[in-house]
């Protein structure tokens, strides 16, 4: 039921169920899109605004050369991470001291692309703010938003989106059966009952029924679940009982928001207790959710066990109550938010019951987030990546709970700090800083936690702006780790502040100090990425003073570490130490061969400052070995990561000469026209792709023992299909994820395949995964 499963990527909902037409609101819809550049879908909850905004942007993707991206608001609560997810939609990685809404605005200034943002009504005020500084910020961004209410700029075009229209049961119904509400209620009845179809004896209580529901998508759906127990007619004799009640026998007197009430109430109804029960504690979940963190918020002391949650998620699933859908470490669930809403409507009947479960949500994302940095230095980091971003709607409620609720505020300054790893590793710089501020603020008292979360801070600060607060709280930490007796926090710090010697380039005492760190070992508690990191900064320091002998030699023994680890983060920064220092040898062929193994394993885990860091320095092996149009690309490809981050490589003279020299040799090599031709290509060159530009000319043997031919160049939409492919999905699996007819799934399919020269699907898995 709902039909759209959200993804973390920014891309657009897959639609997990058939899409009825709405043939009007798509027309007006794209001549809404062609002449405002601000359109709002409005209407009642369960109408069906999310699902039309996916689809009208589907269908106008192609005149955005920049993309269309999602913004799900759904499971956020605080204005201020409005402008946070927008970037994180559209996967920038600002690192820059401006305030969140300005970068955004900055980044995106000379773009073409539209950015849905849907659920704005409880996040009014942001979202307004959010449009208002892109419509008068930048040219070519175009919104589209949905909403129960108005935005309320003149620069709006509303578009309401009203319930399907349903025929008049008394009048002629012999085309009754392509009429969409009508053919809602079918298809999914169909779904739940094997066979079923429209026919002349079932069409007018079909009709009725759908009449009855006003038209409205949600309510026909819930009530087309009732198909397993019900024939139409005693659903419908059911349905009137209900209303008769409902509005004291005036159907008149039954607005939009009582007849789905009247149906969310029916369903409520026929569910069990205990189902019940968990229905009510789910709704404290933002977003989507696995079945373990299901069970640890709903199960307790008194009533509810496991083994009960179990059973009860499994009957709220049939009864399309919960939504299932694919997630990356297996099957995830999701309340819709009309049904969300209305548990935690029944949850706050019983106002203890409401903070016990938010309690336990929050103690159960404390108790992954320790899981996860625990085994972060070993196997399994993209798994781990990919899991914490499914919970991020669930990290972001735990935080704000513990910051909101009195007595709590120490948890939060605990989870934030726990998540250094995620913040550093991922891309999530600014919504980190923005959690530890808050949460430092809230805890000035000398604890543990505060010594971790003010080092965290001073790593989260690496902008020029921003460094010398960084600095300082990496030494307040490190003065209250030494004073609580704790050397590994105090450990941490040192690492931080060598981290900021480092990028201030006083290369000397970078050396120094990583020098004396390594030394020293490491200290009881000391996490081992940061002891890896401790390393990866001495050679760096060695690689930009010309000891490439020495920085090789450090970089061996920590492969070595990572490598007995399973570690892939550390190691994707170890490789990049080896290609500077074998750059520095002049030996370009080991300096690519290395950066190259870097940016694979960057992409994993999508750093991007690793990536623009590695694009940087092939452009420069590139342009040392002839290959001056290559340089030029890569040179572009990395200057666009990094107007996502910081266009001035955080102010770091060494960072910014070696780019210069770069395009200064490549420009005098190629001329200005051609030099300018080959680096707007690679600027125009999203993320993956210009991972895989660079890495094209190099890969790997193909297991099969076939290769394609070395001028294969697949296109972005092949390439998407062909990693659907390796994920072991069939043609209509592909269209659906993909919004496209399977016909034109099936003819990309066929297009792989002749490109690359293999005869079967298998053999483009086994290639996808090669390249890797």
């Amino acid at each position: 039921m709902g039909g759209s499963a959200p993804h973390r990527d920014g891309h657009l909902p897959v639609e997990t169920t058939s899409f009825v037409d709405r043939r009007t609101e798509l027309t007006e819809g794209r001549e809404l899109l062609a002449r405002a550049r601000l359109v709002t879908l409005t209407g009642p909850g369960g109408v069906g605004k999310t699902r039309l905004a996916g689809r009208l942007a589907s269908r106008v993707a192609r005149a955005f050369p920049d993309g269309v991206r999602f913004v799900h608001l759904s499971g956020l609560h605080d204005p201020a991470l409005v402008p946070l997810a927008a970037a994180d939609a559209l996967g920038l990685h600002d690192y820059s001291a401006q305030p969140p809404l300005d970068a955004l605005v900055e980044h995106l200034r000379d773009r073409r692309l539209l950015l849905v943002v849907d659920n704005c009504e409880h996040l009014l005020g942001a979202c307004t703010e959010l449009a208002a500084a892109l419509l008068r910020g930048t040219t070519g961004v175009r919104v589209l938003a949905t909403s129960r209410h108005r935005l309320g700029l003149t620069e709006e075009h509303l578009l309401e989106v009203r319930p399907l229209p349903v025929p008049d049961p008394d009048g002629d119904l012999s085309a009754a059966d392509a009429n969409p509400a009508v053919a809602l209620f079918a298809d999914r009845a169909a779904a739940v009952v094997p066979g079923f179809r429209l026919t002349p004896a079932n069409r007018p209580a079909v009709v009725r029924l759908c009449r009855r529901l006003d038209g409205l998508p949600l309510a026909i759906e819930l009530a087309a679940v009732r198909m397993r127990v019900l024939g139409v007619e005693q659903l419908l004799d059911r349905l009137d009982d209900r209303y008769r009640l409902l509005s004291a026998g005036s159907p008149a007197a039954r607005p939009r928001h009582q007849t789905l009430r009247a149906a969310v109430d029916w369903s409520h109804e026929l569910c069990t207790e205990r189902e019940q029960s968990v229905w009510a504690r789910l709704s404290v979940l933002a977003g989507s959710f696995d079945l373990e963190t299901a069970e640890a918020v709903c199960a307790d002391e008194e009533g509810l066990h496991a083994y009960d949650v179990l059973e009860a998620v499994a009957g709220l699933v049939d009864k399309s109550v919960l939504c299932r859908e694919a997630g990356p470490d297996g099957v995830r669930y999701r309340l819709l938010d009309t049904l969300r809403h209305y548990g935690l409507e029944k949850l706050r009947h019983r106002p203890d019951d409401e903070t016990a479960a938010r309690r336990r949500r929050r103690d159960w994302m404390q108790q992954r987030a320790a899981a996860c940095e625990r085994a972060w230095f070993g196997p399994g980091q993209r798994e781990t990546v990919a899991r914490l971003r499914a919970d991020q709607d669930n990290l972001r409620a735990a935080l704000d709970f513990s910051l909101t609720t009195p007595g709590e505020a120490l948890a939060a300054l605990h989870l934030a700090g726990t998540l250094w790893f995620y913040w550093h590793a991922c891309g999530a710089l600014r919504e980190g800083r923005y959690w530890l501020d808050r949460a430092l603020d809230a805890n000035p008292e000398p604890t543990p936690e505060r010594a971790r979360g003010l080092w965290v801070s001073g790593l989260l600060a690496l902008c020029p702006e921003d460094l010398t607060r960084g600095r300082r709280r990496a030494e307040e930490a490190r003065t209250l780790a030494r004073r609580l007796g704790n050397p590994a926090e105090a450990a941490h710090a040192e690492y931080v502040l060598g981290v900021i010697t480092l990028f201030s380039d006083d290369l000397p005492a970078a050396l120094d100090h990583f020098r004396a760190a390594v030394a020293r070992g490491r200290v009881p508690g000391q996490h081992l990425s940061l002891v890896g990191l401790d390393r990866v900064e001495l050679a760096c320091a060695l690689g930009f003073l010309g000891e490439a002998d020495q920085a090789i030699e450090v970089c061996e023994e920590t492969r070595r570490l990572c490598e007995r680890h399973g570690e892939e983060w550390v190691l994707s920064y170890v490789h990049r130490m080896l290609a500077l220092a074998h750059s520095v040898r002049h030996d370009h062929r080991q300096a690519e061969r290395h950066a190259h193994e870097a940016l694979r394993l960057k992409l994993a885990v999508h750093d991007v400052v690793g990536i623009g860091l590695t694009l940087d320095l092939l452009a420069h092996t590139a342009s040392r070995t002839g290959a001056h149009d290559r340089a030029a690309v890569l040179l572009g490809g990395a200057d666009r990561i990094w107007t996502d981050v910081d266009r001035n490589r955080w102010g770091s003279a060494a960072l910014n000469s070696g780019r210069r020299d770069t395009e200064t040799r490549v420009r005098e090599a190629l001329g200005a026209a051609a030099y300018e031709r080959s680096y707007e290509h690679g600027a125009g060159l999203g993320l993956t792709d210009i991972v895989g530009h660079a890495l094209d000319e190099h890969r790997p043997e193909q297991p099969t023992g076939e290769r394609p031919q070395p001028d294969v160049r697949l296109t972005r939409r092949e390439r998407e299909v062909a990693e659907l492919v390796a994920e072991g999905l069939a043609n209509q699996q592909i269209a659906d994820r993909l919004v496209i007819a399977r016909r034109t799934a099936e003819g990309h399919v066929e297009r792989i395949l002749s490109k690359l020269g293999f005869s079967n699907r298998s053999q483009i898995a086994a290639w996808v995964t090669a390249r890797r």
